[in-house]
């Protein structure tokens, strides 16, 4: 673009012949001369002998490509060196930020500067192309080659990988709402080993209302399938257990799962700790535990403000790193004093912008837990609402909790 040139006549001359080009005029020297002339330009260019030096230095069109690179790169360059300059003098004069604010915001100049800079060219496809690839992608699932074919991640959830069409897919915000005590962290804890466990996929966890020893428990009860009442009094743990849980350990400590339980944190924080993990570990999916326990990045604007910036701001980072995010979300007190307690969209607490932004909204209910009277046989019942799937199917289906192990 324009921008990219260094000199102020490169600005305007290269801005001359994008505008004729664009416009289906032919451009050579004369045109461009003209061109500049009317617009009272063609002095502060040089004129016509600097536009016709400018032609004639150039040995050849055939490596035009290259020449374009080195002006976008060296133009990349001076935008690293300005964002520098920023950042120093942020840091010289903080103005009473803390120094996490201003870490973000470091970064932040920077990664903008290198995404941004990318790969213009590629971002737009033609139907064309679209179709082509879409068609090879259709074959290659109907023939079973995995490689082309899996652009999902299977749940483990069988019913539910059913009406996902497969699993969850990259680019994907999936909420998962319920009131508190009826399995929300359990049922992404589920599906995260599983991916972890069985597919061997790098997942990352924010857990901001467990620590991470607590989380490390509920694995290894999961994995193990020792109650988690033993592991924490494990002077009564029998030797079938003792067994299990060894088991259980070589199983957890091979697979890609990484927890971290840093609370309260912003959507540019946790953007950018997602981002590390993405570059060390290639990451496949993320949780975020809870939505409502995130911050603002401007800790004094309203709380609905706050929580629209985390959601969307989820929405934009699981496009960005190609990823599904499972983000966890509390559900209203009020849906406690409907008869069908399984909570709807409405009910999702603080913030509307989080049913707009998900493309999956689940929502779990058991109904043991709002009334502890019902038989044994309503222990392990558990109900699922897929609520909303853009652009696919949604329904209810069934699902067993093991509350010893917190499993779905």
């Amino acid at each position: 673009t324009e921008n990219d040139f260094y000199r102020h006549e490169h600005k305007a001359i290269f801005a001359a012949l994008a505008s004729m080009i664009n416009g289906n005029k032919p451009a050579d020297v004369f045109t461009v001369f003209d061109h500049l002339q009317k617009q009272r330009k063609s002095e502060e260019v040089g004129g016509i002998a600097y536009l016709a030096q400018l032609a004639q230095y150039v040995p050849s069109a055939a490596n035009i490509r290259r020449y374009a690179e080195i002006v976008r790169e060296r133009s990349i360059l001076r935008k690293l060196i300005a964002a520098s300059d920023e950042i120093a003098t942020a840091a010289f004069n903080t103005q009473g930020k803390p120094v996490s604010v201003i870490a973000d915001e470091a970064e932040r100049r920077i990664f903008n500067i290198v995404e941004s800079e990318a790969v213009v060219a590629d971002e737009w496809e033609s139907m064309s192309q679209m179709i082509v690839k879409e068609l090879d992608a259709i074959q290659d699932r109907a023939d079973g080659n995995d490689e082309r074919a899996a652009d999902y991640i299977p749940t483990g959830l069988a019913e539910l990988d059913e009406l996902l069409d497969g699993g969850m897919r990259g680019g994907q915000l999936i909420i998962v709402g319920a009131r508190p005590g009826m399995g929300k962290s359990a049922i992404a804890d589920t599906i995260g080993l599983q991916v972890a466990t069985h597919l061997g996929l790098p997942v990352g966890k924010f857990s901001m209302e467990m620590q991470n020893h607590e989380g490390g428990q509920r694995a290894l009860s999961a994995a193990a399938r020792v109650p988690l009442h033993a592991l924490r009094r494990p002077e009564r743990m029998s030797q079938e257990q003792w067994s299990a849980l060894s088991s259980g350990v070589e199983i957890l400590r091979q697979i890609p799962f990484y927890s971290n339980d840093k609370g309260g944190l912003n959507i540019n924080q946790l953007r950018t700790k997602a981002r590390v993990l993405h570059r060390r570990h290639g990451l496949k999916l993320l949780v975020v535990d809870y939505l409502q326990l995130m911050s603002g990045t401007d800790p004094r604007a309203p709380r609905t403000y706050q929580l629209e910036e985390a959601s969307r701001g989820l929405k934009t980072l699981a496009k960005d790193l190609g990823i599904p995010v499972i983000a966890l979300v509390q559900v209203g007190r009020g849906v406690e004093k409907e008869i069908d307690q399984m909570p709807k969209m409405s009910d999702i607490k603080d913030c509307g912008a989080i049913e707009q932004d998900a493309d999956i909204i689940l929502f779990i209910h058991r109904p043991i837990v709002t009334k502890p009277d019902l038989g044994l046989e309503w222990k392990h019942y558990a109900k699922l609402h897929l609520a909303k799937q853009r652009g696919g199917r949604t329904g209810f289906f069934d699902l067993m909790y093991v509350g010893e192990n917190t499993r779905f």
